[in-house]
């Protein structure tokens, strides 16, 4: 087993996966450092056997990898330059794991000249992250692969090296543009069953047992029959990030994706309405008829 694998391993960032990412590391008999803006989350993992860092640079101060999972790429930017960050003192010489779903190029312009960087698409959602179920899509220098699949392995059940720093990016932006699209469709689908008098409830139950229905929309169609948003398993302002990123992506190579410019278009406005912190079905929100518009 390589280094990497044998830890001390850092998780900074620890929201829905990287908390999934972390219990499953110290249940791996790993040696885990934990970081995370506000400090209360390091708390259940601290009693578990994780050490809780005050700031990125001491969580990685000694560790083989850091993996970094948090939102968007200002906070990537924070956590590893930012004045306590995992570069404040220099270059890590670890292999440095960026998780968080940004921009290919943010990555590579994040990373910089460190020496060991490696971008991961991950998907699943926290169950998978805890019990070591998750799909990881990683770019990177094939040593820097090598090196660290041991690690990854302990994380996912599969483990694809796709190319170079932002491949990783590039397959996790367009898994999360299908989700995107794939929920909103049956958000929508479920309202105009509600306005034309079907059971919603029933559309919803034959929606996800139908041949139409992906794996995602089975499980999302039970949120949205309940009409319970809370404890998301992926934030819907995350979702609306992800799908501007996969559209200026297109506009970039000069392609255009009018499925995917019309879902950012409705999640941007969900977030707007303040859903932005429920679970990304919270899209049908933005698609709910007005009271009175419909008879």
């Amino acid at each position: 087993m390589t280094r990497t694998a044998q830890g001390p391993v850092a998780v900074l960032g620890l929201g829905t996966m990287g908390t999934g990412l972390a219990t499953r590391l110290i249940a791996q008999g790993i040696r885990v450092r934990v970081w995370n803006r506000t400090a209360e989350r390091t708390e259940p993992l601290a009693r578990a056997g994780a050490v809780a860092a005050d700031c990125p640079s001491e969580a990685v101060e000694g560790t083989s990898a850091a993996i970094c999972t948090v939102a968007d790429a200002e906070a990537l930017d924070a956590v590893l330059r930012g004045p306590d960050g995992v570069l404040a003192r220099g270059t890590y010489p670890g292999a440095l794991i960026c998780a968080s779903t940004v921009a290919p190029e943010e990555v590579v312009r994040l990373a910089g000249d460190v020496p060991s960087v490696m971008d991961v698409g991950m998907l699943g959602n926290r169950d998978h992250a805890r019990d070591g179920e998750l799909r990881l899509f990683v770019g990177g220098e094939e040593r820097v692969f090598t090196a660290g699949r041991p690690l990854l392995e302990m994380l996912g059940k599969e483990v694809v090296h796709l190319g170079a720093l932002g491949s990783g990016m590039r397959m996790k932006l367009l898994l999360n543009l299908l989700m995107g699209i794939e929920v909103q469709a049956m958000a929508e689908a479920a309202e105009l069953a509600a306005v034309s008098g079907l059971d919603q409830q029933l559309v919803l139950t034959t929606i996800a047992g139908s041949g139409f229905a992906s794996p995602v929309m089975a499980f999302k169609s039970r949120r949205l029959a309940a009409g319970r948003f809370d404890e998301p398993d992926f934030r819907l302002r995350l979702m609306a990030k992800d799908l501007m990123l996969a559209t200026e992506q297109a506009a970039a190579a000069g392609l255009r994706l009018p499925l995917t410019a019309a879902a950012a278009e409705t999640h941007a406005r969900a977030t707007e309405q303040g859903f932005g912190d429920e679970d990304c079905a919270a899209v049908a929100r933005a698609v709910t008829p007005e009271p009175g518009t419909h008879t």
